[in-house]
């Protein structure tokens, strides 16, 4: 169950779902929103799972939603899933949640007969439609956490659906300790699982490859990969730009879009950076790693948004370090379980513009340490996060909970 499919921002999702299947399970994609991105990453074309999209909103399939409530009405789960829904409204009287019941409804109605467990990506919207739904079919399911979808959903939600679920995990310790602490009882449901890389698919650049770059004569090459929101920090990093030496010189290619594109690129022209900026919008993973191969410099400013919202650990940290890449960030979230500042990355306060202008500053001025900060790097996240043991985990959960709903249901 997710929330969009496929979708570029998310490929921690699509390398666990390539690699459930190298497990061999057998498994059904439904999503509650139409793919908007312009590409797909190539990891999306060796998914062999079906997918199925849910209606987005329910005005506009009313014959299949009213069909499918008219069904699930008649199984014996119904009313205690109609029950868990009118608890949730009394609580949260919106539209949207009456879409997610609407949706787990059609969910409830059109899984394959052979479905022995529901699994949720994203706390939030998914695992309410996948909870409902659970219960009209009398399914076990559990729900994979990240990091929006834990710090915008409300406390009381959260402990709900984890005292249903099977289990939950969760890609950082930093979540994983807040659910743990507000679950109180059912906080042994609560399991951490990093996501971490296919190394296979991120070669690192060897020293012959850093030494070719190194003696070009060219700006020095920033790299940043995320979605223009709030939570990413684009505003400190380019605040940050302006106040580099005016003798530096250097120039950013980021990858991503998102809702604050026009924001971003008009201040860039307000501090008279846009000459130095390559705005290259959302690109396929293949774009990434080229991207990554030509950088002297990563740099995320991550940062707590108003609403809350905040990184998890950022899947494009650990490919710029896999690749090579000197990282710099913030320490917020979990990125200091991947970045140890000094050791294997700089790290700043979030928010901190002349931090981070200092830091970029001094890894511009300092080849070497940039060489030994990517080499550092490179090992902790090829010693840590490789991603086949969270992935095995899962897998092994998962088919122990769907077998032993279909023993008791025989």
């Amino acid at each position: 169950m997710l929330k969009g499919y496929p979708r570029l921002s998310e490929t921690f999702i699509a390398q666990e779902l390539l690699g459930l299947e190298a497990r061999g399970l057998n498994l059904d994609i439904h999503s509650l929103r139409q793919p908007y991105d312009p590409a797909t990453h190539p990891i999306h074309d060796e998914i062999a799972a079906p997918v199925n999209y849910l209606p987005e909103y329910l005005w506009r399939a009313p014959l299949r939603v009213m069909r499918a409530w008219w069904r699930a009405r008649r199984r014996p789960g119904y009313s205690a899933a109609w029950q868990r829904f009118c608890g949730d409204f009394r609580r949260d009287r919106t539209p949207n949640r009456i879409r997610r019941f609407g949706q787990a409804c059609v969910l409830a109605d059109e899984l394959n007969a052979g479905t022995g467990m529901i699994y949720a990506h994203f706390l939030h919207t998914p695992a309410s439609v996948a909870r409902y739904a659970a219960v009209i079919c009398g399914l076990p399911f559990a729900i994979s956490a990240h990091a929006k979808d834990i710090w915008t959903t409300p406390d009381w939600e959260k402990r709900e659906k984890i005292q249903d679920a099977e289990w939950l995990t969760t890609c950082t310790a930093y979540g994983a300790d807040h659910l743990r602490a507000l679950c109180g009882a059912d906080s042994g449901k609560v399991q951490l699982h990093y996501h971490g890389l296919d190394f296979e698919r991120f070669a690192r650049r060897t020293q012959a490859d850093t030494a070719t770059l190194e003696s070009q004569t060219r700006p020095l090459r920033i790299a940043s990969v995320g979605r223009m929101v709030a939570k990413k920090g684009y505003d400190d990093l380019l605040d940050a730009l302006a106040m580099l030496p005016k003798d530096l010189d250097w120039h950013l290619d980021h990858i991503g879009g998102g809702e604050l594109e026009s924001a971003m690129a008009a201040r860039a022209d307000q501090r008279g950076l846009s000459n130095r900026i390559t705005w290259h919008g959302r690109k396929p993973q293949s774009d990434v790693k080229a991207l990554l191969a030509e950088a002297d410099l990563f740099v995320l400013a991550s940062k707590i948004a108003a609403d809350g919202d905040r990184d998890g650990l950022p899947n494009v940290l650990m490919e710029a370090q896999a690749v090579g890449v000197a990282c710099i960030s913030t320490a917020v979230s979990a990125i200091p379980e991947l970045i140890e500042d000094g050791k294997t990355g700089l790290m700043v306060p979030p928010g901190d513009v002349a931090a981070l202008a200092a830091a970029m500053a001094r890894l511009a001025a300092e080849p070497d340490t940039r060489a030994l900060l990517a080499a550092a790097g490179s090992a902790r996240v090829r010693s840590a996060f490789d991603l086949n043991a969270g992935i095995s985990a899962i897998a092994t959960a998962l088919t122990a909970d769907s077998d032993a709903h279909r023993k008791a249901a025989a």
